[in-house]
């Protein structure tokens, strides 16, 4: 099928992520909505991707762009790795799937071995899920259940702070941010839940008074505080100190809640350790992960917990986890599951993903005098351009694409995950892209205004 044949039924049939209902556009008048909640005028026609390896995109009229956004930050490895490749093929040549109720296979054991052996000290049960969102929705489950069968279900409220994003579905939805994030929609349905203010860069015991008021006043009614250490993802691109994750730990024991870390999007050492959580020396009772999971080759999340959780909830009257999704535990996904933690094991991604962390430093260093630039700032292989307006998308994404480089701006946020097998050569195109994407963002915005 030729590209505009394929755009043509794109248009009329496939919902994009954050898009308006196929078959609508004009009357939706191009608008698009993107993560963190802003409506944006100008949508672009997808590009048609054709093929992908390394960390190139190839797309239909042969141009090649640099994919600076990691596959939505799953793709660590690149595309078409020939390891990865190579253990997807041999598991498909055993099995594709079985169900994962009264059977097990190996795969799916070696990985929650191997998750277990990496995580933070104590998580020793692995849960498998389909994907990011629903191993939130997995945690919150295990944290709520915990305190039903302890006998104590008034506790089913979740303590976090604003600006957070953890999926798309209805309890994750609930701890996102409930004014800036994209889920506000829902206000008037989703549970209410006890929100303290945005986490400073620095630590500040204003900041610790607060959240140990926010604690101490529902600590009847709370279940668990869920955060997202470290780096807030999709609410806004924002990092905190990592102290403040001992201080949830010590205030969870204090109050007797749990304590859950979302590392869906910054495990597998996307912030220069292994999981931020390693950045303070902490331990939750329950975590997710997902995307980098499997190198972004197929959909596959875990949310684990400790015993202690696993046996709370074993007391009640209903003595095992209300959970079961059809392809839990997926062969093909366990197995490349496994090579891609064994290919990254086997690196040296701590010195990777520090050389990234300075590359792209030093590619974004003269962008904060930039017109229009808020903020510039870089964390393990993180680079955020913020803008002091709302990105002006078509122009922005056209600008990168220009400079050969794929990227995906929301919010006021320019933004990169590249993979870790970057060159320089690579991440020098990318942040020179991310540098005419502000650009080109505020010039739109300039003529807008005017």
């Amino acid at each position: 099928m030729d590209a505009e044949a394929l755009l043509r039924l794109d248009r009329q049939h496939v919902w994009h992520p954050y898009g308006p209902p196929p078959g609508q556009l004009a009357a939706a008048a191009a608008a698009r909505t993107e993560p963190g909640g802003m409506t944006r005028p100008g949508r672009m026609e997808p590009l048609v991707v054709r093929s992908a390896s390394g960390v190139r995109l190839t797309l239909d009229d042969g141009r090649e762009l640099v994919d600076g956004m990691s596959s939505w930050w799953a793709a660590i490895h690149g595309y078409r790795h020939p390891v990865l490749d190579a253990a997807l093929a041999e598991q498909a040549g055993r099995m594709s799937h079985v169900m994962f109720g009264g059977l097990t296979h190996e795969p799916a054991v070696r990985l929650a071995q191997t998750l277990v052996e990496i995580t933070p000290a104590g998580l020793e049960h692995v849960f498998l899920a389909d994907s990011g969102s629903v191993s939130v929705e997995v945690g919150i489950k295990m944290a709520l259940q915990y305190w039903r069968s302890l006998g104590r279900p008034a506790k089913r409220r979740l303590l976090t702070w604003r600006g957070g994003y953890h999926g798309d579905t209805f309890h994750p939805m609930s701890v996102c941010d409930p004014d800036g994030g994209m889920h506000s929609l829902w206000g008037d349905v989703l549970p209410r839940q006890v929100f303290a203010g945005v986490p400073p860069l620095s630590y500040e015991q204003s900041y610790v008074d607060e959240l140990t008021a926010a604690l101490k006043e529902n600590a009847d009614e709370v279940a668990a505080i869920i955060v997202e250490p470290l780096v807030q993802g999709a609410g806004g691109m924002r990092w905190h100190h990592p102290a403040y994750l001992r201080v949830l730990r010590e205030l969870a024991d204090e109050f007797g809640v749990l304590l859950i870390f979302d590392e869906i999007a910054t495990g597998f050492g996307r912030t220069g350790r292994m999981f931020a959580a390693d950045h303070a020396g902490v331990s939750p009772d329950i975590m997710c992960v997902g995307k980098a999971l499997t190198g972004g080759y197929l959909t596959l999340a875990a949310a684990l917990c400790t015993p202690a959780v696993a046996e709370g909830i074993s007391r009640g009257d209903v003595p095992v986890l209300a959970h079961g999704p059809t392809f839990m535990g997926n062969p093909l996904a366990c197995a490349v599951a496994n090579a891609s933690l064994d290919l990254l094991l086997a690196s040296d991604w701590p010195g990777r993903v520090a050389h990234i962390e300075e590359r792209l430093g030093a590619g974004l260093a003269d962008a904060a005098d930039l017109p229009g630039v808020r903020d510039v700032r870089v964390l393990g292989a993180i680079g955020v351009i913020q803008l002091d307006h709302e990105v002006a998308l078509g122009p922005a994404t056209a600008a990168a694409v220009n400079h050969g480089v794929w990227l995906r701006p929301f919010r006021d946020l320019i933004y990169t995950m590249p993979p870790y097998v970057t060159s320089d050569a690579d991440l020098a195109l990318v942040t020179g892209a991310m540098r005419a994407a502000a650009t080109a963002s505020r010039s739109a915005s300039s003529q807008h205004s005017s």
